[in-house]
């Protein structure tokens, strides 16, 4: 719900004033630096809450044993990873309007749609499986952590990238856009509040998903 109400709020000031670019653009770096604190906040938090495997009830043992790099091996391989996913990013970037064409889609249904189902695919797969084996609450972190690193994260963090990079990132969307990201977060508040799942109200938020893709697939590039 913050993140929706930080993204919506440089929306509706512009909305609200005269068009002033430079008013939203300050808005927008103001906004960003708040969301990337809230995100470090919540991860301080994570770290210093308990974890799962102090929660178990007495006499309870995990089934596994934790494997631990030291801190120079971890290092490296994230330092791999991020190298990797650059380069394919490029690759990705690059194959966006090729695709776009050849296949009628617009570039934004592809951007919103395609590559965040394309490029989160294991960590679909990881939430399914843990679900598969009734651990909902993991599942539900897995999903809900991944939704608030772009919102809190990832998205401040083009803000002022793009600042350095001269030409300002603003976090003013469309109508639509503020639609559907409202529609996401209430529908995913709604269905985790009570701490219960069951097939029917997956099949509602695959519907809701399939409803949001559809109009974004017939949604103009240009509003």
């Amino acid at each position: 719900i913050l993140a929706v109400i930080a993204i919506s709020v440089p929306s509706i000031f512009n909305v609200a004033i005269e068009p002033n670019k430079v008013a939203v653009e300050e808005l927008s770096l103001a906004t960003a630096a708040v969301m990337l604190i809230i995100y470090g906040l919540a991860i301080l938090y994570q770290f210093k809450s308990q974890t799962p495997e102090e929660e178990l009830a007495p006499g309870i043992k995990t089934s596994h044993t934790a494997h631990r790099w030291n801190p120079q091996v971890a290092l490296g391989i994230l330092v791999a990873a991020v190298v990797g996913i650059a380069i394919m990013s490029e690759f990705l970037v690059g194959s966006v309007e090729p695709v776009t064409e050849s296949l009628g889609m617009s570039a934004f249904f592809v951007g919103i749609i395609i590559i965040p189902l394309i490029g989160n695919v294991a960590e679909h797969m990881v939430a399914v499986q843990v679900a598969r084996k009734n651990q909902m609450d993991l599942s539900l972190s897995i999903a809900n952590g991944s939704s608030l690193q772009i919102a809190l994260f990832v998205a401040p963090v083009l803000v002022f990238l793009s600042l350095a990079l001269g030409n300002p990132l603003t976090l003013e969307f469309n109508n639509f856009e503020l639609i559907a990201l409202t529609t996401a977060a209430v529908i995913a508040a709604f269905i985790s509040v009570d701490g219960r799942s069951n097939w029917l109200e997956g099949a509602m938020l695959l519907a809701v998903y399939a409803i949001l893709a559809l109009a974004f697939f017939f949604l103009p590039a240009v509003l």
